[in-house]
């Protein structure tokens, strides 16, 4: 019926968040639903931002869920468009319905809408407009809004992807405004249209918009455009299965940045929530792309789970780059303002790969690193120098000489010696081990003895210990 650019062939995804507050989870996973779908069917991931209720869209909610996009790693493979920037659009295509016999001008007043939706409400008829097939009044320049006329008998079938067939009364589907008074588009019309311009041809999105669905494919056939496929995904519940909500803990998705979770682990487990592989738990993008499939998304709500999403995150952390862990670790540790020497970067570094299997979050991560950001000479805890007796001073001293010789300051050569160490003495690691780790760790949290040592480097363990035997000297 109308005039508009031809869609793409091939499959076309799109995110569309209203910019009212930050980036919930729950919009995260299907802006992650159709990016999985898009890159499956290598097609395009889009996203639009619905900006059209002007008094609810802050820059700082647009600023929001940006980041939170850019965090996930999912960005729009075209420019992003904002809905609101398309009003001419969307109007153009009301006035094209009004031509049309599609749609009709509706002078009801507020007494009378109220008075409607009151007898839709207990039970009657779905809201029709007495101006529906009226000649217009006698002064048409009146306030009014633009209403569809939409079909009053026979069904709507909305062939979910994920729910199966849902059919739809058309009695009970109102004539629903296209145009506000003002001129504004209204959500339904607006989405139908930048869907089509767009040339979307799957509308993956939350179940909550299952009703929506049949209103907008009333204005799609109306328009005689093809229909894009519909898939509606269960939102997702707290672990106690009500909806998420402040009390479950973090929602939005910068908030579990804050938390110390990572893009990929956030992305795989994200995809865990209402779709998965058999019983694949952890798995890459790249494994998701080529196993996502929507039709595959379960039908019942998901339930954020936390220990499985620190287990997850836990396995990406062990994956990560040193490097990049260890930069993240200092950007959390400075956002704490936490006191660092001027070699932390350097510290981290090398502490990163020894303590990083044990860490679920980067948060954690950065208590495993603390040891070895502690700045000589340490002052150590009580029940160390308790230990430091003469025997385990001189214990200690004879170690410190042979860790000096040590040609190789390697994991496996330091673990090696220290076994040496013990056997020539004749006694096991509980006669020097505990004062030794004390030592080296200010009573910090840290792995294993050889596994300290090698992250804070020779100089750095030598000096420690030097420091702790010149005390008792």
């Amino acid at each position: 019926m109308t005039n508009s650019p031809s869609p793409p062939s091939g499959v076309v995804t799109r995110f569309a968040p209203s910019p009212t507050g930050f980036l919930h989870i729950g919009g995260a996973r299907t802006a992650l639903f159709n990016w999985l779908y898009a890159r499956h069917t290598g097609g395009k991931f889009l996203v639009r931002v619905e900006d059209t209720d002007r008094e609810r869209s802050t820059e700082a909610a647009v600023a929001a869920i940006f980041e939170g996009l850019d965090w996930l790693g999912l960005k729009s493979d075209d420019e992003v468009v904002f809905q609101y920037s398309r009003a001419d659009r969307h109007r153009a295509v009301v006035e094209e319905m009004l031509a049309a016999g599609r749609a009709y001008r509706c002078w009801m007043t507020v007494e009378e809408l109220a008075a409607a939706r009151e007898a839709a409400r207990a039970g009657g008829p779905a809201l029709r407009s007495p101006w529906r097939d009226a000649p217009p009044p006698n002064d048409p320049s009146l306030p009014h809004v633009i209403r569809f006329k939409g079909p009053t008998e026979g069904t709507t079938l909305v062939d979910d992807l994920v729910k199966g067939p849902v059919t739809f009364n058309n009695a009970d589907l109102d004539d629903l405004v296209l145009l506000r008074a003002d001129g504004a588009p209204t959500y339904n019309l607006a989405v139908v249209v930048d869907d089509h311009d767009m040339g979307v041809t799957h509308v993956i999105r939350g179940d909550d918009h299952l009703n929506n669905a049949a209103r907008q494919t009333l204005i799609y056939q109306a328009n005689g455009w093809t229909l894009p496929a519909f898939g509606h995904i269960p939102l997702i519940h707290g672990p106690d299965g009500a909806k998420l909500s402040k009390r479950h803990g973090a929602q939005a998705v910068g908030e579990f940045a804050d938390m110390g979770y990572i893009p990929e682990g956030m992305r795989n487990y994200l995809a865990r929530l209402g779709w998965g592989h058999g019983d694949d738990e952890v798995f890459s993008d790249e494994q998701a792309i080529a196993w996502f499939d929507v039709k595959d998304v379960v039908k019942a709500p998901a339930r954020l789970d936390w220990a499985k999403l620190n287990f997850i995150n836990g396995q990406h952390l062990r994956q990560a780059d040193d490097a990049r862990l260890a930069d993240l670790t200092l950007k959390a540790l400075q956002a704490q303002n936490a006191e660092l020497p001027a070699d932390a970067a350097q510290r981290l570094l090398a502490v990163v790969p020894q303590v990083k299997e044990g860490a679920k979050t980067v948060l954690e991560l950065a208590e495993h690193c603390a040891f070895a950001l502690k700045v000589r000479p340490l002052v150590l805890e009580e029940k160390t120098v308790k230990q430091l007796t003469d025997e385990t001073v001189e214990r200690l001293a004879r170690l410190r000489a042979q860790l000096g010789a040590a040609p190789v300051w390697g994991v496996s050569e330091l673990e090696t010696l220290l076994k040496s160490f013990a056997e020539s003495e004749g006694v096991g690691f509980g006669k020097f081990g505990p004062s030794l780790r004390g030592i080296l760790t200010g009573g910090a949290q840290a792995p294993d003895l050889n596994k300290i040592m090698a992250a804070l480097g020779r100089e750095e363990s030598l000096g420690r210990l030097d420091d702790a035997l010149a005390s008792r000297a």
